[in-house]
């Protein structure tokens, strides 16, 4: 089943006196429960259509559709995991940063059971001896596990992650791709992906939309049918590889 429809979706930005088209007449889908990544060159059009999903922007033309019916603007059944390390509220502990988007959507009856819901997540992702600790002290993958933690405490219907793991060592990222995929695999989440690096796509996805820029368009949507965990020395890896490089 479609969760997520987009249909001839295209964006443009004024600057000045010129008009630069973003993205151009694109078509894609979203099924319940898979993870569904966005390629493409930097420059593609990829953050701008995760904040169209998000409902930060409004299209030009062409529609989004959530579960059938068109979005019109922000809601808690989106929630944005960012790139930048510092989309945590500083002066809040980890666990406050927590709480916060569980008490606006009015989850749970009280506070200890709003504190007891952002425990549970954060033990998820190995933060539960950090949670009185503000985000100037913790690490920049630290920070990423803090914003996951609260992106799926609240229990959005899709988590928009917009390129989450870039600017972390190869090391942190690895391990948060495994989290991440454990997690999801748990949930049973929706998550669409953004991401310009092809193996990481590879690893994590159900499904590879490829994009091309200038003006950014679905170049080709792929099945990944690698099995998981995912070898990235195996000869099926290494071809679909291959094409998506040729795509791009």
């Amino acid at each position: 089943m479609n969760l997520l429809e987009i249909k001839d979706l295209s964006r443009s930005f004024v600057t000045g006196k010129n008009k630069l088209l973003v993205l151009q007449r694109m078509n894609m889908s979203v099924k319940k429960g898979e993870l569904l990544s966005v390629l493409g060159p930097s420059g593609c059009g990829k953050s701008t259509l995760l904040r169209l999903i998000a409902g930060f922007l409004k299209p030009d033309s062409g529609s989004i559709s959530l579960k059938g019916k068109p979005l019109s603007g922000p809601d808690a059944d989106r929630i944005m995991v960012f790139q930048d390390f510092n989309q945590l509220f500083p002066w809040k502990t980890v666990l406050q940063n927590v709480v916060f988007p569980l008490k606006l959507k009015k989850v749970g009856s009280s506070r200890k059971e709003r504190e007891e819901i952002a425990r549970r997540y954060l033990a998820r992702v190995q933060l539960d001896e950090f949670l009185h600790f503000y985000p100037h002290q913790l690490s920049g993958g630290m920070k990423q596990r803090a914003a996951l933690a609260r992106a799926l405490a609240t229990s959005p219907e899709i988590m928009l992650m917009d390129e989450p793991f870039a600017s972390l060592d190869g090391q942190t990222r690895s391990t948060l791709q495994e989290m991440l995929l454990k997690i999801w695999q748990e949930s049973e989440s929706t998550i669409i992906f953004v991401t310009h690096d092809i193996r990481e796509a590879l690893l994590l996805s159900d499904r590879i939309v490829v994009m091309g820029s200038s003006p950014g368009r679905v170049k080709k949507v792929m099945e990944n049918k690698l099995t998981r965990p995912r070898d990235q020395l195996s000869r099926d890896f290494t071809e679909m590889y291959k094409e998506i490089y040729g795509l791009l």
